[in-house]
Protein backbone atom coordinates (compact mmCIF):
# COMPACT_ATOMS: atom_id res chain seq x y z
CA UNK A 1 0.00 0.00 0.00
CA UNK A 2 1.31 3.44 -0.90
CA UNK A 3 0.01 6.68 0.58
CA UNK A 4 0.85 10.37 0.71
CA UNK A 5 -0.99 12.45 3.27
CA UNK A 6 -2.25 15.81 2.00
CA UNK A 7 -2.81 18.80 4.21
CA UNK A 8 -6.51 19.32 4.87
CA UNK A 9 -7.71 22.20 2.71
CA UNK A 10 -11.11 22.92 4.13
CA UNK A 11 -12.74 21.38 1.05
CA UNK A 12 -15.13 18.43 1.44
CA UNK A 13 -13.48 15.02 1.33
CA UNK A 14 -14.47 12.14 -0.96
CA UNK A 15 -13.36 8.51 -1.37
CA UNK A 16 -13.42 6.67 -4.72
CA UNK A 17 -12.52 3.00 -5.27
CA UNK A 18 -11.54 1.52 -8.61
CA UNK A 19 -10.21 4.96 -9.49
CA UNK A 20 -7.23 4.16 -11.73
CA UNK A 21 -9.26 4.16 -14.97
CA UNK A 22 -12.71 3.93 -16.50
CA UNK A 23 -15.81 4.99 -14.61
CA UNK A 24 -13.95 5.17 -11.30
CA UNK A 25 -11.37 7.61 -12.61
CA UNK A 26 -14.07 9.72 -14.22
CA UNK A 27 -16.04 9.79 -10.96
CA UNK A 28 -12.90 10.98 -9.16
CA UNK A 29 -12.51 13.64 -11.84
CA UNK A 30 -16.07 14.81 -11.20
CA UNK A 31 -15.36 15.14 -7.50
CA UNK A 32 -12.13 17.04 -8.20
CA UNK A 33 -13.90 19.42 -10.57
CA UNK A 34 -16.54 20.13 -7.95
CA UNK A 35 -14.20 21.12 -5.14
CA UNK A 36 -13.60 17.85 -3.28
CA UNK A 37 -10.31 16.61 -1.88
CA UNK A 38 -9.84 12.94 -2.65
CA UNK A 39 -8.66 9.61 -1.39
CA UNK A 40 -8.52 7.26 -4.37
CA UNK A 41 -7.98 3.52 -4.40
CA UNK A 42 -7.16 0.80 -6.91
CA UNK A 43 -4.99 -2.30 -6.93
CA UNK A 44 -3.13 -1.72 -10.19
CA UNK A 45 -0.10 0.25 -11.37
CA UNK A 46 -2.26 2.90 -13.01
CA UNK A 47 -3.34 4.45 -9.73
CA UNK A 48 -0.26 6.65 -9.30
CA UNK A 49 -0.58 8.24 -12.74
CA UNK A 50 -4.34 8.71 -12.23
CA UNK A 51 -3.70 10.46 -8.92
CA UNK A 52 -1.16 12.77 -10.57
CA UNK A 53 -3.69 13.74 -13.26
CA UNK A 54 -6.26 14.49 -10.58
CA UNK A 55 -3.78 16.60 -8.62
CA UNK A 56 -3.26 18.70 -11.74
CA UNK A 57 -6.76 20.08 -11.15
CA UNK A 58 -5.45 21.68 -7.95
CA UNK A 59 -7.21 19.33 -5.58
CA UNK A 60 -5.52 17.35 -2.81
CA UNK A 61 -5.29 13.62 -3.58
CA UNK A 62 -4.20 10.68 -1.45
CA UNK A 63 -3.60 7.44 -3.36
CA UNK A 64 -4.04 4.14 -1.53
CA UNK A 65 -3.06 1.07 -3.51
CA UNK A 66 -4.80 -1.95 -2.02
CA UNK A 67 -6.44 -5.08 -3.42
CA UNK A 68 -10.03 -5.07 -2.19
CA UNK A 69 -10.55 -8.68 -3.23
CA UNK A 70 -8.66 -9.50 -0.02
CA UNK A 71 -9.82 -8.76 3.51
CA UNK A 72 -6.38 -7.29 4.25
CA UNK A 73 -6.77 -4.81 1.38
CA UNK A 74 -10.17 -3.68 2.65
CA UNK A 75 -8.72 -3.14 6.12
CA UNK A 76 -5.78 -1.19 4.67
CA UNK A 77 -8.15 1.14 2.87
CA UNK A 78 -10.43 1.53 5.88
CA UNK A 79 -7.44 2.36 8.08
CA UNK A 80 -6.15 4.89 5.54
CA UNK A 81 -9.53 6.64 5.48
CA UNK A 82 -9.60 6.77 9.27
CA UNK A 83 -5.99 7.99 9.43
CA UNK A 84 -6.84 11.14 7.48
CA UNK A 85 -8.92 12.28 10.45
CA UNK A 86 -11.37 13.80 7.99
CA UNK A 87 -15.11 13.24 7.72
CA UNK A 88 -16.08 11.60 4.43
CA UNK A 89 -18.65 13.84 2.78
CA UNK A 90 -19.15 11.52 -0.18
CA UNK A 91 -17.88 8.19 -1.44
CA UNK A 92 -18.13 6.16 -4.63
CA UNK A 93 -17.72 2.41 -4.14
CA UNK A 94 -16.99 1.60 -7.75
CA UNK A 95 -14.34 -1.15 -7.72
CA UNK A 96 -15.54 -4.27 -9.48
CA UNK A 97 -14.58 -7.08 -11.82
CA UNK A 98 -16.31 -9.58 -14.08
CA UNK A 99 -15.62 -12.84 -15.83
CA UNK A 100 -17.23 -14.17 -18.98
CA UNK A 101 -17.81 -17.79 -19.91
CA UNK A 102 -20.04 -20.69 -18.99
CA UNK A 103 -20.22 -21.20 -15.23
CA UNK A 104 -19.05 -24.83 -15.50
CA UNK A 105 -16.02 -23.76 -17.53
CA UNK A 106 -14.73 -20.83 -15.50
CA UNK A 107 -12.27 -21.00 -12.61
CA UNK A 108 -13.97 -20.95 -9.21
CA UNK A 109 -11.26 -18.59 -7.94
CA UNK A 110 -12.29 -16.05 -10.57
CA UNK A 111 -15.91 -16.39 -9.47
CA UNK A 112 -15.14 -15.96 -5.79
CA UNK A 113 -12.95 -12.94 -6.58
CA UNK A 114 -16.01 -11.34 -8.18
CA UNK A 115 -18.02 -11.95 -5.00
CA UNK A 116 -15.19 -10.83 -2.72
CA UNK A 117 -14.66 -7.54 -4.57
CA UNK A 118 -18.07 -6.61 -5.92
CA UNK A 119 -20.09 -7.75 -2.91
CA UNK A 120 -18.05 -8.36 0.24
CA UNK A 121 -15.67 -5.41 -0.04
CA UNK A 122 -18.54 -3.07 -0.92
CA UNK A 123 -20.57 -4.17 2.11
CA UNK A 124 -17.60 -3.85 4.47
CA UNK A 125 -16.68 -0.39 3.22
CA UNK A 126 -20.30 0.77 3.17
CA UNK A 127 -20.68 -0.29 6.80
CA UNK A 128 -17.67 1.81 7.77
CA UNK A 129 -18.46 4.86 5.66
CA UNK A 130 -22.18 5.00 6.36
CA UNK A 131 -21.61 4.64 10.08
CA UNK A 132 -19.54 7.82 10.13
CA UNK A 133 -21.98 9.66 7.89
CA UNK A 134 -24.99 8.69 9.97
CA UNK A 135 -23.25 9.78 13.17
CA UNK A 136 -22.76 13.25 11.63
CA UNK A 137 -26.20 13.34 10.02
CA UNK A 138 -24.87 13.99 6.51
CA UNK A 139 -23.18 12.20 3.64
CA UNK A 140 -23.65 10.67 0.20
CA UNK A 141 -22.70 7.19 -0.97
CA UNK A 142 -22.64 5.98 -4.58
CA UNK A 143 -22.54 2.25 -5.31
CA UNK A 144 -21.80 1.14 -8.88
CA UNK A 145 -24.36 -1.47 -9.83
CA UNK A 146 -25.29 -2.03 -13.49
CA UNK A 147 -28.22 -2.41 -15.86
CA UNK A 148 -27.01 -6.03 -15.72
CA UNK A 149 -28.52 -6.15 -12.24
CA UNK A 150 -31.94 -6.55 -13.85
CA UNK A 151 -31.00 -9.46 -16.13
CA UNK A 152 -30.06 -13.11 -15.40
CA UNK A 153 -26.58 -13.10 -16.92
CA UNK A 154 -26.12 -16.20 -19.02
CA UNK A 155 -22.34 -16.58 -19.51
CA UNK A 156 -21.80 -13.91 -16.86
CA UNK A 157 -23.79 -15.62 -14.13
CA UNK A 158 -21.83 -14.56 -11.06
CA UNK A 159 -21.11 -11.04 -12.28
CA UNK A 160 -24.75 -10.19 -13.00
CA UNK A 161 -25.78 -11.77 -9.72
CA UNK A 162 -23.25 -9.61 -7.87
CA UNK A 163 -24.71 -6.50 -9.46
CA UNK A 164 -28.23 -7.62 -8.52
CA UNK A 165 -27.02 -7.90 -4.93
CA UNK A 166 -25.56 -4.39 -5.05
CA UNK A 167 -28.74 -2.94 -6.52
CA UNK A 168 -30.92 -4.46 -3.81
CA UNK A 169 -28.42 -3.61 -1.08
CA UNK A 170 -28.05 0.04 -2.12
CA UNK A 171 -31.76 0.67 -2.33
CA UNK A 172 -32.55 -1.15 0.91
CA UNK A 173 -29.92 0.69 2.96
CA UNK A 174 -30.90 3.95 1.33
CA UNK A 175 -34.47 3.38 2.48
CA UNK A 176 -33.30 2.61 6.00
CA UNK A 177 -31.42 5.92 6.07
CA UNK A 178 -34.30 8.05 4.82
CA UNK A 179 -34.57 11.22 6.88
CA UNK A 180 -31.08 10.91 8.39
CA UNK A 181 -29.31 13.31 6.04
CA UNK A 182 -27.46 10.38 4.42
CA UNK A 183 -28.33 9.16 0.93
CA UNK A 184 -27.35 6.05 -1.05
CA UNK A 185 -27.43 6.09 -4.86
CA UNK A 186 -27.12 3.07 -7.16
CA UNK A 187 -25.28 3.87 -10.40
CA UNK A 188 -26.47 1.61 -13.25
CA UNK A 189 -24.31 1.91 -16.36
CA UNK A 190 -24.66 -0.26 -19.43
CA UNK A 191 -21.71 -1.51 -21.51
CA UNK A 192 -19.07 1.21 -21.14
CA UNK A 193 -15.80 1.87 -22.94
CA UNK A 194 -13.42 0.68 -20.22
CA UNK A 195 -10.94 -2.18 -19.74
CA UNK A 196 -13.71 -4.36 -18.26
CA UNK A 197 -14.32 -6.62 -21.26
CA UNK A 198 -10.63 -7.35 -21.84
CA UNK A 199 -10.09 -8.21 -18.19
CA UNK A 200 -13.25 -10.35 -18.19
CA UNK A 201 -11.99 -12.30 -21.23
CA UNK A 202 -15.03 -11.21 -23.25
CA UNK A 203 -13.47 -9.53 -26.27
CA UNK A 204 -14.77 -12.30 -28.56
CA UNK A 205 -18.39 -11.75 -27.54
CA UNK A 206 -21.03 -9.62 -29.21
CA UNK A 207 -21.31 -7.37 -26.15
CA UNK A 208 -17.53 -7.09 -26.04
CA UNK A 209 -17.41 -5.82 -29.64
CA UNK A 210 -20.45 -3.58 -29.73
CA UNK A 211 -20.34 0.21 -29.37
CA UNK A 212 -20.07 1.31 -25.76
CA UNK A 213 -20.89 4.36 -23.67
CA UNK A 214 -18.38 7.06 -22.73
CA UNK A 215 -17.26 6.56 -19.09
CA UNK A 216 -17.08 10.35 -18.64
CA UNK A 217 -20.79 10.62 -19.52
CA UNK A 218 -21.68 7.77 -17.16
CA UNK A 219 -19.69 9.38 -14.34
CA UNK A 220 -21.18 12.82 -14.87
CA UNK A 221 -24.72 11.47 -14.73
CA UNK A 222 -23.83 9.37 -11.69
CA UNK A 223 -22.28 12.32 -9.88
CA UNK A 224 -25.30 14.49 -10.59
CA UNK A 225 -27.64 11.79 -9.26
CA UNK A 226 -25.47 11.39 -6.17
CA UNK A 227 -25.47 15.10 -5.41
CA UNK A 228 -29.25 15.21 -5.95
CA UNK A 229 -29.73 12.36 -3.47
CA UNK A 230 -31.47 10.10 -6.01
CA UNK A 231 -31.85 6.43 -5.11
CA UNK A 232 -30.70 5.17 -8.52
CA UNK A 233 -29.78 6.27 -12.01
CA UNK A 234 -29.47 4.40 -15.31
CA UNK A 235 -26.49 6.25 -16.75
CA UNK A 236 -25.08 6.53 -20.24
CA UNK A 237 -26.53 6.83 -23.71
CA UNK A 238 -30.16 6.90 -24.78
CA UNK A 239 -29.72 3.26 -25.86
CA UNK A 240 -28.67 2.28 -22.34
CA UNK A 241 -31.56 4.18 -20.77
CA UNK A 242 -33.96 2.40 -23.13
CA UNK A 243 -32.43 -0.92 -22.14
CA UNK A 244 -33.06 -0.06 -18.51
CA UNK A 245 -36.71 0.68 -19.22
CA UNK A 246 -37.17 -2.53 -21.22
CA UNK A 247 -35.59 -4.61 -18.46
CA UNK A 248 -38.32 -3.50 -16.07
CA UNK A 249 -41.05 -5.20 -18.09
CA UNK A 250 -39.49 -8.14 -19.92
CA UNK A 251 -39.69 -11.60 -18.27
CA UNK A 252 -36.47 -13.01 -16.82
CA UNK A 253 -36.48 -16.00 -19.18
CA UNK A 254 -36.51 -13.72 -22.23
CA UNK A 255 -33.81 -11.49 -20.78
CA UNK A 256 -31.59 -14.51 -20.06
CA UNK A 257 -31.91 -15.73 -23.66
CA UNK A 258 -31.11 -12.26 -24.99
CA UNK A 259 -28.07 -12.04 -22.70
CA UNK A 260 -26.86 -15.41 -24.00
CA UNK A 261 -26.76 -13.97 -27.54
CA UNK A 262 -24.62 -11.06 -26.32
CA UNK A 263 -22.26 -12.81 -23.91
CA UNK A 264 -21.75 -16.36 -25.19
CA UNK A 265 -18.07 -16.94 -26.03
CA UNK A 266 -17.47 -16.54 -29.76
CA UNK A 267 -20.71 -14.62 -30.35
CA UNK A 268 -18.75 -11.60 -31.52
CA UNK A 269 -18.17 -13.37 -34.82
CA UNK A 270 -21.87 -14.02 -35.39
CA UNK A 271 -23.81 -12.00 -37.90
CA UNK A 272 -26.73 -9.93 -36.70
Amino acid sequence: MGTSHPTPSGQPFAVVTGASSGIGYELAWQFAQHGFDLLVNAEDDGLSAAADRLRATGTSVEAVRADLRRRRGVEELRAAITATGRPVAAAALNAGIGRGGAFLDTDIEDETDIIDLNVTATVRLAKHLLGGMAARGEGRLLITSSVASMTPGSFQAVYNASKSFLQSFAQAVGDELEGTGVTVTALMPGPTDTDFFRRADMEDTRIGRQDKDDPALVARQGFEALMAGRDKVVAGSAKTKAQGLASKVLPDSLKARAHRKLAEPGSGGDED
